[in-house]
């Protein structure tokens, strides 16, 4: 008995170091109260009841420091280029068939990119965070100054969403970052391109495939996605790739890069325009050109190992999606 309640004791005293609840009365955070309720009309005291149940979270800190895109290329591959990622993506894609091909319509994103978006963000739904997103964002608001005005941003965009969709900013999970849902929206996303595909009036992206599915194809469109047109080639020699720009913004066309002494595949037009990708290999390096839909991946995250992880199992869902429709559709022997 007193071994369990010595246990207990030690167990509320851990929680109690890692896990402290917000001071409302800190400077920054009362001119952040005063700020929100002048500008979106809150109300004083019902906004610092929130935030004072908030937690600090080191772990949301720690997270932040070492993503995985600090990797290189040749171990941040792995994570994702998986046979049970492929597998698991082309089972989502048979099950949303549908939606998927409804967004790619309205939309022009392929139902493999969408698809593979939400399988590296959330393995299909399956691990969407489980973070409280108003620990999250008052954690790194306050408490990690390199991006603490990014995060302070985002939680103003968290309270006029919870406050627009009638949600409990206490009961929402999702990132260390306070990304939500199947493609890990961000508050300021959720509210900008997150769209009702289902039909029920309400756009929720953390609860309907549909939702997620249609608010992931809209973000890539408005951020410039170019239907029917590839993500990349590459340069069968690369004579002076090391001296090139790392800028992902695609500004040079293939007819520049030939130029250059590049070989590239001649499928595409000269006018092209397309950004030297270099990625680390276990032996030397990776060279592609990233073309404009490469680019727009980036804006969802702006990593090119992110897109390049993307494009790739975008291509391996496609195909094992085809193989199991044919094998569907061929008679038993």
């Amino acid at each position: 008995m007193h071994r369990l309640l010595f246990a207990c004791f030690c167990l509320t005293s851990a929680l109690a170091v890692n896990a402290h609840a917000t001071d409302v009365q800190r400077p920054e955070v009362q001119e952040f109260i005063n700020r929100v309720t002048q500008q979106h009309g809150f109300e004083r005291r019902a906004l610092e009841q929130v935030l004072a149940q908030s937690e600090f979270r080191q772990d949301a800190i720690d997270a932040i420091t070492r993503p995985a895109e600090g990797k290189p290329w040749f171990e941040y591959r792995p994570i994702f280029l998986t046979d049970a990622r492929i597998k698991e993506g082309a089972e989502f894609m048979a099950t949303h068939r549908d939606i998927l091909q409804r967004a790619e319509r309205e939309y022009g994103v392929p139902a493999e990119v969408i698809t593979a978006i939400i399988g590296v963000e959330t393995r299909y739904g399956r691990h969407a965070g489980k973070f409280r997103i108003l620990d999250a964002l008052v954690t790194l608001g306050f408490d990690y100054p390199p991006r603490g005005e990014f995060f302070r941003k985002e939680l103003e965009q968290y309270l006029l969403l919870t406050r627009e969709n009638k949600l409990d900013p206490l009961a929402l999970t999702g990132s260390y970052a306070g990304a939500m849902g199947y493609g890990q929206f961000i508050a300021s996303s959720y509210r900008k391109f997150a769209v009702d595909f289902d039909g029920d009036k309400v756009r929720d992206i953390i609860n309907s495939p549909a939702d997620a599915i249609g608010s992931v194809a809209n973000y890539l469109a408005t951020n410039g996605w170019e239907r029917n047109q590839p993500l990349v080639t590459f340069p069968t020699e690369n004579p002076t790739a090391t001296a090139e720009s790392t800028d992902l913004k695609p500004k040079l066309t293939l007819g520049e890069w030939r130029s250059k002494g590049y070989s590239i595949a001649p499928q595409l037009p000269d006018t092209t325009k397309a950004a030297l990708i270099t990625l680390q290999a276990a032996e030397g390096n990776e060279y592609w050109l990233g073309l404009q839909n490469f680019y727009t991946i980036t804006r969802y995250n702006r990593s090119p190992l992110y897109a390049m992880a993307v494009y790739q199992l975008s291509q391996s869902i496609r195909d094992a999606d085809q193989l199991q429709r044919q094998a569907v559709a061929e008679p038993a022997l």
